[in-house]
């Protein structure tokens, strides 16, 4: 892996991760039109540069980290059903993983539910609320679940469930945000080890594309997450549903015309 793909792969985990459209359907690409996809390095990158996107929810929303012990309890209730599931069904979604079909499939039913979402929780938004209960952060969690099945997006199933629980798109969204610190952590901290006790490690050089990684994820997120909120409240998500289903006939393409591609 050269600087220049380090600096690309940032920028797509920046821009993709917190937006409603599957940053594992981009990384696929991403990496595969760069040829760098089947390398071991790669696939441990990807992982190891979601930190920095992590830290980009922690400096746009520091406020929030110190108003109430409640704050983490209610992200524990949301982050403890996708911990025991991702744990129980580790090996099975690493084997979804490595199936295009199948992330096409769910970018493709992604897309067309969000194209009406707006439509179904119109009152919502009239209505809706930005308080998060126990019982609703839980909830959350169920549908966070959901997407384990690569391609169907966490963010947007997410966000999706804050909208079924009577909460406003900009409440959702953010939610979907804190909620991600835990779980994308967890996730992250778990295939790294796995990675070490494979008898993995970096050295030299990818330890300086590791740390480019990361600032450019970080970066990118910031200006992402920002830009999302002002869209998402304008615009809704439709726009999201048409790119999903490009992005899913794109794959389905690339993979029928015989191109190569492989899951991160």
């Amino acid at each position: 892996m050269t600087i220049i793909e380090a600096v690309i792969l940032g920028i797509i985990e920046g821009l993709t991760e917190f937006l409603p459209v599957s940053s594992t359907g981009h990384m696929i690409i991403g990496s595969s039109v760069m040829g760098i996809a089947n390398d071991d390095f790669t696939k441990t990158f990807t992982i190891a540069i979601q930190f920095g996107a992590i830290l980009s929810v922690v400096a746009i929303y520091w406020k929030r980290f110190f108003q109430s012990v409640n704050f983490y309890f209610k992200l524990l209730a949301g982050f403890i059903p996708a911990a025991v599931l991702g744990f129980l069904l580790d090996d099975y979604i690493d084997a979804l993983l490595e199936n295009v079909i199948v992330v096409a499939t769910t970018l493709l039913l992604g897309g067309i539910i969000l194209i009406f979402v707006d439509k179904w929780f119109a009152k919502t938004e009239e209505i809706g609320t930005s308080a998060v209960s126990y019982p609703t952060a839980f909830k959350i969690g169920l549908f966070q679940c959901i997407a384990m099945i690569p391609g169907v997006s966490r963010s947007a199933a997410t966000i999706i469930g804050g909208l079924t629980q009577k909460m406003n798109r900009k409440a959702a969204a953010e939610f979907s945000f804190f909620l991600a610190i835990p779980t994308m952590f967890a996730a992250t901290a778990y295939k790294l080890l796995k990675f070490y006790k494979s008898g993995g490690g970096f050295h030299g050089e990818e330890i300086s594309l590791l740390i480019i990684g990361n600032i450019v994820a970080f970066v990118v997120a910031i200006i992402a997450i920002k830009a999302f909120i002002s869209f998402l409240n304008k615009h809704g998500f439709k726009y999201f549903g048409y790119y999903r289903i490009a992005l899913g006939l794109t794959l389905l393409f690339l993979h029928f015309i015989g191109v190569e591609l492989t899951i991160i």
